[in-house]
């Protein structure tokens, strides 16, 4: 079976209470069971994970790597700064895996400082701005490319 990492960033532990006019009303336990459900109609084995911390969403970048799991990554806030988790997220796709950068909003749609991101050029593909079923989409995608 298809092995899958679904990483969030930062916030996304407060979805339903964080901004829901922006993202949605869905909490982040609603995440992890759509998301369970999702990949196991796509015969995927998924493991979704969500951290603050930038040195851990890193670290599971990493681990990908090393076990050939394919991503959904949420970087959130880091999407626009962090070359140190695009380093990484670089590293998944130079392995031969996919990555999917996912958002549940359109970044394009918001602030100025959201419309660049360090990780979609490194990334398989991006899918954003509809909500929990971005996360459907991204794991469609990597069911169609594994």
């Amino acid at each position: 079976m298809t092995r899958v990492l679904v990483l969030n960033g930062p916030n996304l532990g407060r979805l339903g209470v964080r901004e829901p006019e922006v993202y949605g009303s869905a909490t982040h336990a609603d995440l992890v069971d759509a998301v369970a459900r999702w990949a196991a109609d796509l015969g995927l084995d998924v493991d979704v994970r969500q951290t603050d911390d930038e040195a851990v969403l890193i670290g599971w970048l990493h681990e990908a790597v090393d076990a050939a799991a394919h991503v959904a990554l949420n970087p959130a806030a880091f999407t626009h700064y962090s070359y140190a988790l695009r380093d990484a997220a670089a590293q998944v796709t130079h392995a031969g895996l996919v990555l999917v950068e996912v958002h549940l909003s359109n970044p394009y749609a918001r602030e100025a400082f959201r419309h660049v991101s360090v990780i979609g050029p490194v990334a398989t593909g991006t899918v954003a701005g509809f909500g929990l079923e971005s996360y459907r989409l991204a794991l469609e995608a990597i069911a169609a490319r594994r």
